[in-house]
């Protein structure tokens, strides 16, 4: 159930700032703008790698009261995600959740059940349902 009209937000982490920006315009191109979005990709120096302050902005800018499934590509970005939602205020990190997903899939599907109004839990169920 959408929260106050809020649908879930979506953010994507990848090693490889092309791989999420790409992410990224394929969920847009899916599910037009009805669903908060942002991504995140490489390290400060543009090389593979994930930023925790930079997964930190991600989550910031596809905010929705609904909560924000975060979707990852590799063990590194899901720690530094771990420790990005450490870092928000308790009241936000209880709506934020790592997806357990494939990237582009999940992420696609994510969207799709978000941009519908379903529930954060139910966003994160059907996107891992994609998980072997």
């Amino acid at each position: 159930m959408k929260v106050n009209g809020a649908h879930v937000g979506i953010v994507i982490v990848s090693h490889s700032p092309l791989i999420a920006r790409g992410t990224a315009d394929m969920v847009r191109q899916m599910v037009g703008d009805s669903v908060p979005l942002a991504w995140c990709g490489g390290n400060a120096d543009g090389g593979l790698g994930t930023n925790v302050g930079d997964i930190v902005e991600a989550i910031s800018a596809a905010w929705s009261e609904a909560g924000v499934a975060v979707f990852v590509d590799l063990g590194g970005a899901e720690t530094n995600s771990e420790m990005a939602i450490e870092m928000l205020e308790p009241a936000r990190a209880r709506r934020v959740l790592i997806c357990n997903a494939p990237l582009v899939e999940g992420a696609v599907m994510a969207a799709a059940e978000a941009s519908g109004g379903a529930a954060l839990a139910r966003v994160v169920a059907t996107a891992e349902e994609l998980s072997p």
